[in-house]
């Protein structure tokens, strides 16, 4: 092999991004513990005294809108995997609950239309959800 190819195919591996899954953005869980949804000084209060306040889910009052979004994924899916999953989404009494579903969610509408249709439904769900960067391939694990 000429030298030169040989450099450049040596330079090619150093500089060429990691796997390109390493680089999506991470949807984590919603915290244990909810934002409070009373008067302004609850929530003044919950920001100043809360450990990790970042981390808090949002207020439980949007559960209902969620879980209609949750639902609506659904609504062109007609099998007996898609209403187990149904109830299990009327069930769900946090975004905790729902963030659990979306594997579940992902399998069903894959096998009922395709993987790129799962995909693009649950990454609308995924707005939803808190988000991490994803990790430096240069920082320790």
């Amino acid at each position: 092999m000429p030298r030169n190819l040989s450099t450049l195919l040596r330079w090619n591996r150093r500089t060429t991004l990691c796997d390109p899954s390493s680089l999506r953005v991470e949807v984590c869980p919603p915290s244990l513990r909810c934002a409070p949804e009373g008067g302004a000084w609850q929530r003044l209060m919950f920001w100043l005294m809360a450990p990790a306040p970042q981390d808090a889910a949002p207020p439980i009052n949007r559960l209902p809108q969620v879980r209609t979004e949750f639902m609506a994924t659904l609504a062109d899916i007609d099998s007996e995997d898609a209403d187990q999953l149904r109830q299990r989404i009327r069930d769900a009494r946090s975004l905790r609950e729902l963030w659990h579903t979306r594997a579940e969610l992902y399998r069903v509408v894959g096998v009922a239309r395709s993987q790129e249709e799962a995909e693009s439904r649950v990454n609308l769900l995924n707005r939803h959800f808190p988000t991490r960067a994803p990790r430096s391939q240069f920082a320790p694990l």
